[in-house]
C-alpha cells in the first residue's frame, strides 16, 4: 500500500472513535422524512399536520399493518393476528366509543397496548367509527 493511502486509511480509522457532533442539528420531525408527505385529505384520516397528522402517521405505523388501509382486517399481518374488520355494522353498533380507547390503550387479545396522547386516541376512535358501512 502507498504512503498516502496507509495516511488516509489511519485518518479514517481514527475519525471514527468519537461520535459526530450534534451542535447546529435541528430537531427530527416527521415531516422529514422522505416518505412522509403530507396528505391532501381533510377530516377523520387526517390532514397530514398536528394531531391529525399524528392520527394518520399512528394509524400507518402501528394499526394498518394488522387491521388494513382502511380497516378491514385485511393487512399483510392481519390474518396472523386474526385482526378484526372495524367497518362490520354488527361490531360498529354494540362498541363504545371509551370501550375502542380502552382497546387502543390497554390492549385486547394479541393486540399491544400503546401509549398514546390523548387527542390521537380520540382521533384514532374518529377514524375506527369512519371504517362504518365501508
Amino acid at each position: 500500500m502507498a504512503l498516502p493511502a496507509v495516511l488516509v486509511l489511519a485518518a479514517g480509522l481514527a475519525a471514527c472513535d468519537r461520535a459526530p457532533s450534534a451542535d447546529g442539528l435541528k430537531e427530527w420531525t416527521a415531516s422529514d422524512h422522505d416518505g412522509e408527505k403530507k396528505s391532501a385529505k381533510q377530516g377523520p384520516k387526517g390532514d397530514g399536520g398536528g394531531a391529525s397528522g399524528l392520527v394518520e402517521l399512528t394509524w400507518r405505523n402501528q394499526c394498518q399493518s394488522c387491521h388494513g388501509p382502511e380497516g378491514r382486517g385485511d393487512g399483510p399481518q392481519g390474518a396472523m393476528f386474526k385482526a378484526a374488520d372495524l367497518g362490520r355494522e354488527d361490531w360498529q353498533s354494540t362498541v363504545k366509543d371509551e370501550e375502542i380507547a380502552a382497546t387502543i390503550t390497554a390492549g385486547k387479545g394479541r393486540m399491544p397496548k400503546f401509549e398514546l396522547p390523548d387527542e390521537v386516541v380520540k382521533g384514532l376512535v374518529v377514524r375506527v367509527r369512519s371504517f362504518r358501512g365501508q
